[in-house]
């Protein structure tokens, strides 16, 4: 802002632009030299101010989805105001802009909706795919957030609705690990919905159409890959809640080709991995001795379970052994040797055991940790608490379906049913509570502990994919930040309003991998943490 030649724009022009706009806070001599007087009131007004009466106008709003829509015109509006709000404000705005509020904006999007954000490319759009991304005013792309809206959260098929998702994903790169906002792109591969609701619901801006499968679909999402690979060279591809058959298959099909991960698979699986490293330090077990038991056997369940099977095998135990420690539990009971219809990523943790149930498989097997994945609200019940609890002295309970409506259960529900035994941790933010006179905090297992960090490193270090060993180095990395007083509260993970500096450590340890390992044909330089701090967007003015 300190040359007029970076700004050819003037007057209103500079106020509809909302990376340049500071609305009030213009100084006088800007607004001499960008044309603005008169196009404000006289008094100029510090970024505090405006701060101060932007969060005073966010709190008089009672109603969640009211709160998401004005944040969204904020950052619509005035982006850095945006941005200073979220870092400042991280505990209160996240679960706004992003879970649990963002679960139930997104199904009410189309019925939401202002103005566009992002891109939506759609079946119809093939052989035009790489016309279409050059359609999007910034080339110097870094990360993209895709999804297709056939599994948002644990709420379904949203079609269209599910580009709520990308762009709450992507303003918290902005927000937590300092990805510049014009270097991220949210977009939505719009290959139709099976959401009867929607298709015949007149405000729905998607194709009004059951989706495409099978060839046509991955004909599709492969010429939306190599477009992206032509178009934007250096990004970093995120796919984000895609149905679990093809969230596998996409993984497994791009992840030597591309810079790219699965958010749900790998993700999920670097938080819970960092928890589970974390507890060892309540618990006092040993982190190679744990068994560990999923509830649900989707994406999410199965991605957690190959990294901690990887990271046993770093512990020295081999792959048999790592499995021997890890069970899942889904709608038929334990999954077992014998079982019809199970798909090619469960079958490697089938167990040589008699079938059971739920709670018959605690109690057998005696579990240490329990992994809830299910998108089933309520399945972890007393009975579950009660026996997790009758089998451990300090049991780990992750419930980490998303939004908050669909957890296992509540952090007051695990507390009260083990007697404040538990060691508890959640996708989606509970609040503190008093149980028998201590005071808890219960520990977020959420991905932005994760991803921001991710996409920070393989940025700085020019990587050329994501490794396995890159979401291991993260989760070490993320649980090394958790300190006495955190534990002492019961909390698995650092608090959010230190997420930057999480973010900033994650990143640094990832690019160093990348560089030791050789997926980059950039060498580490010197100054490689001055780098990142430089790189790092700051919202101020």
């Amino acid at each position: 802002m300190d040359k007029k030649k970076h700004i050819p724009l003037t007057g209103f022009q500079v106020l509809n632009s909302a990376s340049l706009n500071k609305g009030t806070a213009f100084t006088e001599e800007e607004r001499e030299q960008y044309n603005l007087r008169g196009l404000l009131p006289p008094k100029v007004v510090s970024s505090e101010t405006q701060l101060k009466r932007t969060l005073n106008n966010l709190r008089r709003t009672h109603d969640d989805i009211e709160k998401y829509i004005f944040l969204t015109a904020l950052q619509s509006r005035n982006e850095r105001l945006f941005y200073r709000l979220v870092i400042n404000h991280i505990e209160e705005v996240m679960p706004l802009i992003y879970t649990p509020t963002v679960g139930q904006a997104c199904k009410e999007y189309a019925h939401l909706y202002r103005r566009p954000r992002g891109m939506y490319i759609t079946a119809n759009d093939k052989g035009d795919i790489k016309e279409i991304l050059n359609n999007w005013p910034y080339k110097d792309i870094k990360v993209i957030v895709v999804t297709d809206g056939e599994r948002i959260l644990g709420l379904g098929d949203l079609g269209a609705n599910g580009i709520g998702i990308p762009i709450g994903k992507l303003a918290l790169y902005v927000a937590c690990a300092g990805i510049p906002p014009h270097q991220c792109l949210p977009i939505m591969l719009d290959v139709g919905t099976n959401n009867v609701e929607y298709l015949h619901d007149d405000f729905y801006l998607g194709l009004a159409q059951s989706r495409i499968t099978g060839d046509e679909y991955n004909d599709f999402v492969d010429e939306f890959v190599q477009g992206v690979k032509e178009v934007f060279p250096q990004a970093l591809i995120q796919f984000e809640d895609f149905l679990t058959p093809n969230a596998y298959t996409l993984l497994n099909k791009y992840r030597d080709e591309v810079l790219c991960f699965n958010d749900d698979i790998q993700g999920t699986a670097g938080v819970a991995l960092a928890g589970v490293y974390a507890s060892t330090r309540i618990s006092g077990l040993n982190f190679k001795d744990m068994k560990i038991m999923f509830l649900g056997a989707g994406s999410a369940a199965t991605g957690i379970a190959d990294l901690l099977c990887y990271a046993l095998q770093q512990e020295g135990l081999s792959e048999e052994e790592a499995r021997e420690r890890l069970w899942f539990v889904d709608v038929e009971g334990l999954v077992v040797k014998g079982r019809k219809g199970l798909m090619s990523h469960n079958k490697p943790y089938m167990h040589e055991h008699e079938q059971l149930g739920f709670i018959d498989a605690i109690n057998d097997i005696k579990p240490n940790v329990l992994i809830g994945a299910t998108g089933a609200p309520n399945t972890f019940t007393r009975g579950v608490i009660e026996a997790m609890s009758s089998v451990n002295d300090r049991p780990t309970i992750f419930a980490l379906s998303n939004p908050t409506s669909r957890a296992e259960c509540t952090a007051l529900e695990a507390y009260e049913w083990s007697h404040g035994k538990v060691i508890f941790a959640s996708g989606s933010p509970f609040p503190a509570l008093d149980y028998e006179g201590k005071k808890y905090t219960p520990g977020q297992g959420n991905n932005v502990y994760i991803f921001p960090g991710i996409g920070l490193g393989t940025i700085i270090s020019k990587a050329l994919v994501i490794t396995e060993d890159m979401f291991l180095v993260a989760a070490r990395k993320l649980a090394e930040q958790v300190n006495q007083e955190d534990l002492d509260k019961g909390m698995i993970y650092p608090p959010l309003n230190t997420i930057r500096e999480v973010s900033y450590n994650i990143a640094l340890a990832v690019a160093e991998d990348a560089y030791e390992s050789k997926v980059t044909d950039s060498e580490r330089p010197d100054d490689l943490e001055e780098r990142i701090r430089n790189y790092m967007y700051d919202p101020d003015y």
